[in-house]
């Protein structure tokens, strides 16, 4: 037999175990992610109080967080990581109610979460961002009809995944008053962002394998070029979802002075700025495309970073 017969047999046979390892870790991973779906009702219970009814598509599941006060109080719009909607994003809500607003922490995964990672991305490329637009669209018009909740003063925040919902969401219905993006994967073209009429801001870590430095940057000249009022802070050596849970900002640090950075910026927009009501106005702008897989795979090894590759050391 010839050197390039054995040789041509080799490359045969490391392509063909190569393929079959390549399809014996995509049914594991199929078949993992479809036994932890299984979980995520119990989940989802343990974790929300409130079904809202959808506007277009199905009632939308929530965790609402009231102050203590009488109302009516300003409104923010809390969206969860791409874990989905769990423990750490209720202790926020309810951190942030105690400054003296409503918050409504929706679960726009429509019924999945999860703490690992694969299930984690899957709900990302399986969630249409117009979908999700849909969702917070029947949380903004189930506000209005709420007697606590003053929908003229409304805000949005969100965290990794739910940072750039949450912009995604003001682009489609501008009028929202103010929209605090933490680590999102952010949208650089002025022409789309000058549709904005609430100020912006944005909080990012500096030491973030999720999302590069150069496109923070991006994000910040082309809010500036837009005319959108803005701030985007960068802070030095924290990694992607540095702002963890209530726990993590009572401790003070990056995740105490991210966290006071968004309450003087809610306090300004909607607390000392003149309302204007919360409404679609006009022709909602489409989502457009999501992310796309590079921003995607960067998003999975920023969360792997803190902890085991497939749950990230999430709680």
């Amino acid at each position: 037999m010839s050197v390039w017969r054995r040789a041509g047999r080799v490359v045969l046979w490391v392509v063909g175990v190569a393929l079959a390892l390549v399809v014996v870790l995509g049914a594991f991973l199929a078949l993992s992610i479809a036994l932890d779906g299984r979980g995520s009702a119990a989940r989802l219970d343990s974790v929300t109080n409130t079904t809202i009814p959808g506007d277009g598509g199905p009632d939308v599941r929530a965790y609402v967080a009231k102050p203590s006060t009488p109302g009516p109080h300003p409104v923010v719009v809390m969206i969860h990581e791409f874990w989905g909607l769990n423990p750490d994003i209720v202790s926020k809500a309810d951190l942030l109610a105690k400054e003296g607003y409503l918050v409504v922490a929706p679960d726009v995964f429509r019924g999945s979460t999860t703490g690992y990672i694969p299930k984690a991305i899957y709900q990302v490329i399986s969630t249409p961002a117009d979908e999700v637009n849909q969702d917070l669209d029947a949380v903004i018009k189930w506000t209005a009809t709420q007697p606590e909740a003053d929908y003229t003063r409304t805000g949005i925040v969100g965290f990794c995944f739910g940072g750039r919902s949450s912009l995604l969401y003001s682009l489609h219905n501008p009028t929202l008053q103010a929209t605090a993006v933490f680590y999102g994967e952010p949208v650089t073209d002025p022409a789309r962002l000058a549709k904005l009429q609430g100020p912006v801001l944005g909080i990012f870590g500096g030491a973030d394998m999720s999302i590069p430095i150069s496109n923070v940057k991006a994000f910040e000249s082309a809010l500036k070029e837009a005319g959108v009022e803005s701030t985007v802070t960068i802070y030095p050596d924290q990694p992607h979802a540095f702002v963890k849970n209530a726990a993590g900002i009572e401790a003070g640090g990056a995740q105490g002075a991210a966290w006071s950075e968004m309450l003087g910026f809610f306090q300004g927009a909607l607390e000392d700025s003149a309302a204007k009501p919360a409404a679609i106005d006009g022709a909602p702008q489409a989502a457009g495309d999501f992310y796309g897989w590079a921003p995607m795979l960067r998003l999975a090894l920023g969360h792997a970073g803190h902890g085991s590759p497939w749950t990230g050391g999430v709680h």
